[in-house]
């Protein structure tokens, strides 16, 4: 190799420097960003009837909280996530919170109701949004989607309010 490049003219040589830089950059970009898994593509149907999919929110940030009205530390997160959605949705984030199968449609409306959640709620009947976003099976979960629909964090477990507004914040200019 040595003995190719020595005996090459200086063109040459650029040539393949450039070559060599542009496939490290290549790499890192793939390790960086090239390995974060995507939003899958569902249909959401909020409890008021409203239709949307993952894809329609494409440029805004959304937290997607896996929820259910029996558990303590789901409805302990509750306050903080309406604090964020308050905050950011005039900036372009969304919250959407799925009810999880095994929680009761009535429950969950009435919880809504009572507590006036200002973000798209919507119930798992099936279990499908639970098994889309990796098999979710314990609550709370809640996956952080950036605005072109790549998962930025999944947190298991209350997510940490100041972990959570930062990594909204940046996402949102970003």
């Amino acid at each position: 190799m040595g003995f190719f490049l020595k005996n090459e003219n200086t063109s040459m040589k650029k040539i393949f420097l450039a070559l060599l830089v542009l496939a490290l950059a290549a790499g890192l970009t793939y390790t960086l960003m090239g390995n974060r898994p995507t939003a899958p593509l569902v249909s959401l149907t909020s409890i008021a009837g409203q239709k949307t999919t993952m894809d329609a929110l494409k440029g805004k940030v959304v937290l997607v909280n896996f929820w259910a009205t029996s558990c303590s530390g789901c409805i302990k997160e509750m306050p903080m996530l309406v604090d964020m959605h308050k905050k950011f949705s005039p900036q372009g984030y969304e919250t959407v919170a799925v009810a999880m199968s095994y929680d009761s449609p009535a429950f969950v409306r009435e919880y809504v109701a009572a507590n006036r959640l200002p973000f798209f709620v919507t119930l798992d009947t099936q279990g499908e949004l639970a098994k889309a976003f990796g098999d979710v099976r314990l609550t709370p979960t809640s996956v952080l989607v950036d605005k072109k629909g790549m998962i930025l964090k999944r947190f298991l477990g209350e997510p940490d309010a100041s972990e959570l507004s930062r990594l909204i914040s940046e996402a949102l200019t970003a």
